[in-house]
């Protein structure tokens, strides 16, 4: 696999996300909501980092599957989301790959009468995005390759990584 970026830069990536957020929320409380799983090891880091009145939920939408690296049909299991009724929440994803994920998810959020809806991701592929929109915060935008590490995985391995690598195409077997 090939490093693209070193557990020291997300840190400092991490770190300036929460400051932003701080800076956008002005104190006001919020939800943060995970995408499960690959946000999980975001969400634990970036809730460290901000110093706001926090509360946190977590959503699991998923599109890819086991060993394959080409997206599905997207599922979705709301039973995990808390009440944000009247919240501002940030919706916090791994990656903004193609974007049909947080197009998909804006609007449960929204329809649970949320009182502001924003994205956050670590990592960007701006030249796959088929939305009409872009995540409000992102940390890196990064090219088009299978990437892994810092909670992204490839059939349930290499979340663990303290760094994000892209896989060398001998090593997908899907």
């Amino acid at each position: 696999m090939k490093k693209l970026i070193e557990a020291a830069e997300i840190q400092q990536a991490v770190h300036k996300l929460g400051r932003d957020i701080e800076d956008w929320y002005q104190g006001e409380p919020l939800t943060i909501l995970g995408v499960l799983t690959g946000s999980v090891i975001l969400l634990s880091d970036l809730v460290r980092a901000v110093e706001l009145p926090i509360k946190i939920g977590l959503i699991q939408a998923s599109s890819y599957r086991g060993a394959t690296t080409t997206r599905g049909e997207l599922v979705i299991n709301e039973s995990l989301i808390p009440n944000v009724e009247h919240r501002h929440v940030l919706l916090l994803d791994d990656i903004f790959d193609t974007g049909h994920t947080l197009q998909k998810l804006i609007p449960i959020i929204e329809n649970r009468r949320a009182r502001s809806v924003r994205t956050a991701v670590l990592l960007w592929k701006e030249e796959r995005t088929e939305v009409d929109f872009a995540p409000d915060y992102h940390c890196f935008k990064i090219p088009n390759e299978f990437v892994v590490g810092y909670g992204l995985d490839y059939n349930d391995e290499y979340r663990h990584l303290p760094f994000i690598a892209a896989l060398e195409d001998h090593e997908i077997t899907g």
